[in-house]
């Protein structure tokens, strides 16, 4: 078997020294860019690749982060993933994805491994914390799952103000009877969202009927249960604002269930703008996160802090949203 080519193979064909060689592996501004453009065409034609466990060994670091989420198979986390594999790729970082399934235990578990030294950070999307603490020191980012009185820096956006201006929408195209289908409360995304829907109907002049909030838990089944819950009152709504899109694709295949149509009859807003609800049918009115955005300035912020930035966490860094509005939204029938 070919021995695998070492620095000092560069070295030697270079005629330079391996600290050189090292350096200008290295893009280092002590080797000069004829002696780097040289060292990198043989490091590609020697087929050369750098010994990571000893590279690592020597720094201490893993070059390794985490991205903790609730549940890996939910399609909303693969546009934030993009944007955080980008911008760790360019670091010479790699992005392992933890998958906490709500579970306490495996929560705990990947904040073990960050303690431990498998990886230098972590993004978490889960808005928990380990109840034991012990987390103060290491290098977190929490992105969107707000976790208020952390301290750690958060990248997110602004749930009520968006919640708001989709409830406003519904309201100008003449719903008076605005339901809401909410996240899990007391989760603060939830909670915000829910106010930023009670905030228009306030603003409107409209009371929000008993009965009318119904609680979800972002799971396409809650949106059904809920949307049977409201729909069976005397004087159920006319149009629905839903926490996220997954539930709203639950309360429209249940409003199909019960002879209903969207939007003739009732009108559906969503939120997170998943990639299925555009070939949803009918093409679902949500909230759009920029989630690649989302991702790649978390993991913009988390290198700042691994390299000793102690700038971040003192304000929120906020990225905007934008309604897109389909056809899953109408004037009321009266």
């Amino acid at each position: 078997m070919k021995n695998r080519p070492k620095i000092k193979d560069i070295a030697e064909k270079a005629g330079v020294s391996v600290a050189t060689v090292s350096r200008a592996l290295a893009d280092s501004a002590l080797v000069t860019a004829e002696t780097r453009q040289r060292v990198h065409d043989l490091a590609r034609e020697l087929d050369y690749r750098p010994n990571v466990s000893a590279r690592n060994l020597r720094t201490r670091k893993s070059m390794a982060v985490l991205m903790v989420v609730r549940d890996v198979g939910n399609p909303f986390y693969l546009e934030i993933l993009k944007g955080v594999e980008a911008t760790a790729r360019e670091a010479g970082y790699a992005v392992l994805m933890g998958n906490t399934e709500n579970d306490p235990a495996r929560e705990t578990e990947y904040f073990d491994m960050l303690r431990d030294g498998h990886a230098d950070g972590m993004i978490l999307m889960t808005g928990k914390l380990p109840p034991s603490g012990g987390w103060t020191h290491l290098a977190v980012v929490v992105a969107l799952e707000m976790i208020e009185g952390s301290g750690l820096p958060h990248v997110q956006v602004d749930n009520v103000a968006a919640a708001r201006g989709a409830v406003e929408h519904l309201i100008s195209l003449g719903h008076r009877r605005v339901a809401h289908i909410s996240g899990p409360v007391p989760e603060p995304m939830s909670v915000y969202r829910r106010e930023g829907y009670r905030l228009a109907m306030r603003d409107a002049g409209l009371e929000i009927p008993r009965g009318y909030e119904a609680r979800g838990d972002f799971l396409i089944e809650s949106g059904e249960r809920c949307c049977r819950s409201l729909f069976s009152l005397s004087d159920p709504p006319t149009a629905l604002f839903v926490a996220n899109d997954e539930m709203a694709y639950g309360a429209v295949h249940q409003l199909r269930r019960m002879g209903r149509d969207v939007p003739r009859d009732v009108s559906v807003v969503g939120f997170d703008d998943l990639y299925l609800s555009k070939a949803f049918y009918p093409p679902l009115t949500t909230v759009g996160q920029p989630r690649a955005e989302i991702g790649r300035t978390a993991m913009a912020v988390l290198l700042g802090i691994l390299a000793g930035d102690g700038a971040y966490g003192i304000q929120p860094i906020v990225l905007p949203t934008t309604l897109k509005v389909r056809g899953s939204t109408a004037p009321p029938r009266f």
